[in-house]
């Protein structure tokens, strides 16, 4: 039976969360002195800051060079405009702090035993890190504020505090938390692992940050937060509390992580989200993430995957003429099992499905989260697996190699057991630093020394198993490599006008004609020797009255999804301006990096 969490929230404590009741206390008739009594009182409210990253995180990957998008994402529109502080204005709120600190500010009181004031103390300080890591990625600087302010606050209109002070106290709260939270905790809310992961992947972003980000002038204090993510993951790893999600189906162990309805004692999951549509918790986001709305996964993302015998796809001299089909034949499994590939069959269709063409659109079909059945409820009832193992393996690897120490048996230890659940040969340390990927050092120059080619094996292994989970434009700020950001996404090739397979059967499926010619009604349209009609398409350039782009018009190329150039100015851009009616109202704050 289809398991749900379900966690009781009094009415009160409903309104306690938001901002209007922040501003009316204490005219309310409940003071926090006679609300915060026991333990469940701690329990009640701390259930209310509950937020989780849900399915939602499969679209995330817009704003990166993993999918190509025709909607309006913010670096997208960065990148092509002129932005300000008055047409960037998002991200500066403080709700969410405020409704945090009111807890941590009035829980004290409590009778409760010293255990549980730790334990819902630890939440939410780890809540309270959540946010603030939230505020550093865009903001850099933010002002810090430990406890509950009033209007009266001069603090209220304090400048901001330097990063440094910033992230002292976010892994101060992280630390606490990482003490003093309880291990057993209901489904489908954080306990003592989801926030030691938590604490890895921030020591892991703000290591990485200051050593690749010299406009910080913070690269003599990287190594602290590097030692500690291997710290934390290191302990993750001993604990014996998880496994990966490893069946020795390496075609499909992967892509169980994502299609499945009961996530809870999955041997991967840290964290699971769970779905129920029978609870009004529906997971259903099959229109957004497969078709031509808004995103399709760029030819790029396709090229990084390794064949199957574990040498580079791109070491291929022909690489960048390969069509669709000889693109996923031996390939690493993840790569069909995170993407559409030839031959899949969409239900309730009884064929193979022949990919479609549009403009502005790869012609890649996302598979991750998409759940290929006509069962609406069990469309909307797949978990979300917020946290995994696979994490914790990954972090070690990076930050072991970015400290410089390395070894065979640190990767037989992490990424070796990620590369063999997916049937692939193990990762071996001095052949990939004898041997950098050409096609990788051109995306990260940042990277150098003697361990280069084993990190970028790294980064090539997080952007493939973590392909569409949101984590890609995280990586590639904290890299230090925005620049990769201006390639626009590319779809598949076409050599140019003709009848191409598409569904790997040998039969042709599609027929690209000219932009001057007209497609014929379906009596007239040529069949395949199965008998099925080709799906007629018109070629030409960009902007030609046609149904698909070519980056050669008639003379072929790869799909070709905008032509609008980028410009990724670097150090501006991997941070964002305060609002300008921010600084309006405080003008102790001061615009960073460039930004007006």
């Amino acid at each position: 039976m289809k398991k749900y969490i379900i966690i009781s929230f009094l009415a009160l404590m409903v309104s306690a969360c938001n901002e209007e009741f922040m501003d009316r206390y204490p005219q309310t008739s409940i003071a926090p002195e006679e609300f915060f009594k026991s333990e469940e009182d701690l329990r009640l409210y701390v259930n209310g800051l509950l937020e989780l990253p849900g399915v939602g995180q499969y679209q995330a990957d817009q704003n990166s060079d993993n999918l190509a998008t025709t909607a309006a994402i913010e670096i997208k529109t960065i990148m092509t405009g002129s932005p300000n502080s008055q047409n960037i204005t998002g991200g500066w709120n403080w709700t969410r702090l405020r409704n945090i600190n009111y807890f941590l500010d009035n829980m004290v009181g409590a009778n409760a035993t010293p255990e549980a004031k730790n334990h819902y103390e630890g939440l939410a300080r780890y809540y309270r890190a959540v946010f603030y890591i939230g505020m550093v990625k865009r903001f850099s600087d933010v002002p810090w504020y430990g406890n509950l302010l009033n209007p009266a606050d001069e603090d209220l209109y304090k400048p901001q505090d330097p990063r440094e002070y910033v992230m002292e106290r976010v892994m101060e709260d992280l630390e606490f938390a990482s003490n003093h939270v309880r291990e057993e905790v209901p489904t489908g809310t954080p306990g003592k692992w989801a926030v030691k992961i938590f604490y890895a992947r921030t020591a892991l972003y703000e290591g990485t940050f200051r050593k690749y980000h010299p406009e910080l002038n913070l690269q003599q204090t990287a190594s602290g937060f590097l030692t500690k993510a291997k710290d934390l993951a290191t302990e993750i790893m001993n604990s014996g509390k998880f496994s990966l999600h490893a069946t020795g189906n390496p075609h499909t162990d992967y892509g169980a992580l994502f299609k499945s309805q009961d996530l809870i004692g999955n041997t991967e999951v840290i964290l699971v989200n769970p779905y129920d549509i029978n609870k009004d918790r529906n997971s259903n986001i099959n229109f957004t993430v497969f078709g031509t709305y808004e995103q399709s996964p760029s030819r790029d993302l396709v090229q990084t995957y390794l064949m199957v015998d574990g040498t580079r796809f791109t070491d291929n001299p022909n690489y960048q003429n390969m069509q669709y089909v000889e693109e996923f034949t031996n390939r690493d499994p993840r790569l069909s099992q995170t993407l559409v590939y030839p031959g899949w069959v969409r239900q309730p269709e009884p064929s193979p499905f022949i990919p479609l063409m549009n403009r502005n659109f790869t012609g890649y079909f996302q598979q991750k989260g998409y759940n290929n059945t006509t069962d609406n409820i069990a469309i909307g009832g797949l978990d979300f697996p917020v946290y995994r193992y696979a994490e914790a393996l990954l972090t070690f690897a990076e930050a072991k190699a970015e400290l410089g120490e390395i070894t065979q048996a640190d990767l037989d230890l992490s990424v070796n057991l990620i590369r063999n659940r997916a049937g692939l040969p193990s990762l071996q340390l001095t052949q990939a630093n004898n041997n950098p990927d050409p096609f990788l050092m051109e995306k990260y120059p940042a990277v150098t020394g003697s361990y280069t080619g084993v990190l970028l094996e790294i980064r090539r292994e997080r952007r493939v198993e973590f392909a569409l989970e949101g984590y890609r434009f995280d990586d590639l700020m904290r890299w230090g490599a925005g620049k990769v950001l201006e390639r626009i996404p590319e779809g598949m090739y076409f050599p140019g006008l003709g009848k191409y397979d598409l569904t790997g059967d040998g039969h042709e499926d599609i027929i690209l004609i000219g932009r001057d010619q007209n497609i014929p009604p379906d009596p007239e349209k040529e069949r395949n020797a199965l008998g099925m009609l080709l799906v007629y398409y018109r070629a030409g350039e960009f902007a030609d009255n046609v149904t698909v782009y070519l980056k050669n018009g008639v003379n072929g190329g790869p799909l070709v999804t905008e032509v609008t150039p980028r410009q990724f100015i670097d150090p501006k851009y991997y941070y964002r301006p305060i609002p300008f009616s921010q600084v309006t109202l405080n003008s102790n704050l001061e615009q960073r990096f460039g930004w007006e």
